[in-house]
């Protein structure tokens, strides 16, 4: 494989303010639309990369990968880069017959990790993005599609002090610099912690 094609878009930047804010190394991402209401595309999913369809809003996550809800008739498949090619056969296969795209984007995302204490994590996100970050409306297991200030972006909570956020790579430096600023040390405001 390419050494082109693995580098990350902003070579892991990292920054460290009351919250550690870092890319991720490249990330094997899928979309997929279908139709959620045809039995037939949710047991291909199953069939393919062994989870149910999430609910509205939800990720799902196994052993093999997740599965985010993105839209009434998108899904968003994670799985290890090395894995991609290998996934979209394997979708294509178990959904022929059934009105479907399978598309590799995994090129042209960005993908970010937050981390920190819980509350502190919920506020720089808070900062950016107009959705509920409190624990009640935004736990483990909800993903939410959104604005990033100005930018459109996905952003889920996996663990407890942990968020994970992706966006499109052409702005990968934007955002980089949009949470790193709102993590600055001496920013913190505690709504949530």
């Amino acid at each position: 494989m390419s050494e082109a094609l693995l580098k990350t878009a902003l070579s892991g930047a990292s920054s460290d303010g009351f919250v550690r804010v870092e890319e991720l190394g490249p990330q094997g991402m899928i979309t997929l639309r279908g139709d959620f209401d045809s039995a037939g595309f949710a047991a291909a999913v199953k069939k393919a990369v062994g989870l149910a369809l999430p609910k509205q809003r939800k990720i799902s996550t196994g052993k093999g990968g997740s599965v985010a809800w993105m839209s009434p008739d998108e899904l968003l498949v994670l799985v290890d880069y090395d894995q991609v090619g290998a996934t979209v056969a394997k979708l294509n296969a178990a959904l022929e017959g059934e009105h479907a795209l399978v598309a590799d984007v995994s090129d042209a995302r960005a993908f970010f990790r937050l981390s920190g204490a819980d509350g502190a994590v919920r506020d720089v996100m808070a900062k950016l993005a107009p959705v509920d970050f409190s624990p009640a409306a935004f736990g483990k297991g909800d993903i939410r599609r959104s604005r990033l200030a100005q930018v459109a972006g996905a952003f889920w909570t996996p663990e407890e002090g942990v968020m994970q956020v992706i966006c499109f790579r052409s702005v990968a430096q934007y955002t980089f610099d949009l949470l790193s600023v709102s993590a600055e040390t001496g920013g913190e405001v505690g709504h949530f912690g």
